[in-house]
């Protein structure tokens, strides 16, 4: 049988001279290093047979939450070479989130940043995990020194396309979040269909200036640069004058609208700074057609905005050149995700499921090879996410003109994307509710200039009790990692409802939409 395995594919393309740069670090206490072609796929290999010598069960959840680093690159990349099943988990989540997910995807390997090792090693144990690592951003921690004493020469684990590569954890409206499982068919398609797309050129140099717990940065930035042969200007975290001093040496950079916001407010962002990159990507959040315009008037260059999911990896693109499938719609339009991707079916239906006019606005269903296969140990969410022809349920409402170009309009479940992070009202809503004094909350986003939403918490109080705004806001911050925290919080006497009792979160959005205009 032939190797399906997505390190196979992404080591294939690495460039004939391996001594040559795949990745350099700028900014932070490590910068200035620089990592071969060969040091990937040596550390990998170490790595990989260390993770082999613990003889864990087969296809085994391997759960990691460290800050960015190479090393934390090379950990996710060993992970598909050995054959398991790599579980990012964000670095702002807090005890009670890792006690979730550690319980419900029951990791072999757990890999933590040493600062957290107490408490997170305990959560670990006590769930049944036998093995539990340390990686630092600075190149400590006890996974280094164990990989240290391994073999740099490995044999990837043979993978069937269908197989298990990874679980993106993607919170619920519930509350209860669901795990994606991404296989390793779904991510290398995607990679090979937005190589082609995007018209990655052999010189390309990729500025990664994202976070590597998600899709965007792990996959879409990761596996381009990767399938590609692409060396990479690895910033830990985003700093706008280090981007804009990196153009000159770069040709894409891939961000959320945040990050473009913020470039813009440098004034070394010129015609002349940008002159040699070829490519800027936006996309985690809708990207404000002001954004979208100001970027072309300062820069002569147009944002390609795109659209994606934690389940199904990119689903459209406005065109990078020509699309025969669209011929002479070459533009990059704002205020719309572009075309379905090759090999994405994408639809809209009205709430029967009946495909509706172009032009009409609905629900957003898709299918191709690149869509995942379900929830992890939620056979009923995902039947019921799946219509009868194969089609996926993305929960987003939009459009698609006479010309192909999607828009997307809203999102039927009313999540907040603050910042490219998804935040879910209900699981903000069910902490605040336990809280002393509060009766009743509901969360709603509302548009902000930096992080394009965020939320805002209208609190109704118990009777006899009076709470404080800001005090149940600094309680949540204990609770939830940070971007879920809203910005702002109401106590009111009552909430809007619809002759049903429903609150009617589109009052409560319009009342609050000018609070950060």
């Amino acid at each position: 049988m032939s190797n399906h395995n997505l390190f196979v594919a992404l080591r294939d393309a690495f460039p004939a001279d391996l001594d040559a740069t795949a990745v350099e670090t700028v900014g932070g206490a490590q910068s200035g290093l620089r990592y071969s072609w060969r040091d990937l796929d040596r550390a990998t290999a170490m790595v990989a047979n260390l993770i082999d010598s613990l003889n864990l069960p087969p296809r085994s959840r391997i759960a990691v939450q460290v800050e960015k680093s190479v090393e934390a690159l090379i950990l996710y990349l060993a992970t598909l070479r050995a054959g398991h099943v790599f579980l990012p988990l964000n670095t702002a989540y807090q005890a009670g989130e890792i006690e979730y997910f550690v319980g419900n995807a029951e990791p072999a390997m757990v890999v933590c940043s040493p600062a957290n090792f107490g408490w997170v090693s305990k959560i670990a144990f006590q769930a049944g995990t036998r093995h539990v690592f340390t990686l630092g951003d600075d190149r400590t921690g006890s996974l280094l020194e164990r990989a240290a004493h391994h073999s740099d020469v490995h044999t990837p684990a043979t993978c069937a396309a269908d197989e298990l590569g990874v679980i993106i954890y993607t919170s619920g409206t519930t509350g209860r979040s669901k795990g994606a499982m991404l296989s390793h068919g779904n991510m290398l398609s995607n990679a090979r269909v937005l190589r082609d797309y995007w018209g990655w050129k052999p010189d390309d140099v990729l500025i990664h200036a994202l976070p590597i717990f998600h899709v965007h940065g792990l996959f879409v930035a990761i596996h381009g640069a990767l399938i590609n042969g692409s060396p990479m200007l690895w910033l830990n975290k985003f700093e706008p004058k280090a981007v804009l001093g990196l153009m000159s040496r770069a040709t894409v950079f891939m961000g959320v609208p945040t990050l473009y916001t913020r470039l813009l407010a440098e004034p070394g962002l010129t015609r002349e700074a940008v002159a040699g990159m070829r490519l800027f990507v936006s996309g985690s959040a809708p990207l404000l057609i002001e954004t979208f315009q100001a970027w072309q008037e300062r820069t002569g260059q147009t944002i390609l905005e795109r659209y994606g999911m934690s389940e199904t990896i990119m689903l459209t693109s406005n065109p990078y050149g020509a699309d025969p499938r669209h011929p002479g719609q070459t533009e990059r339009r704002g205020g719309t995700v572009g075309f379905p991707l090759p090999g994405v079916q994408l639809r809209v239906v009205d709430d029967a499921g009946r495909p509706v006019e172009t032009g009409e606005i609905g629900g957003i269903q898709v299918r191709g090879p690149n869509v995942f296969s379900g929830y992890w140990r939620m056979p009923e969410k995902t039947a019921e996410e799946f219509t009868s022809d194969g089609f996926f349920k993305t929960g987003d409402v939009g459009k698609v003109d006479g010309r192909g170009y999607v828009t997307i309009v809203g999102r039927s479940k009313d999540l907040i994307i603050s910042g490219g992070y998804n935040v879910y009202p209900a699981e903000v809503e069910s902490e605040l509710n336990q809280m002393p004094g509060v009766a009743e909350s509901a969360v709603v986003g509302v548009p902000h200039p930096d992080f394009g939403e965020v939320g805002v918490a209208v609190v109704i109080a118990r009777p006899g009790t009076e709470p404080d705004p800001q005090a149940l806001i600094n309680a949540l911050k204990a609770r939830l990692a940070n971007y879920k925290i809203p910005k702002r919080c109401f106590v009111v006497p009552e909430l809007p409802r619809n002759t049903m009792g429903k609150v009617q979160k589109n009052l409560l959005r319009d009342q609050h939409k000018g609070l950060f205009a």
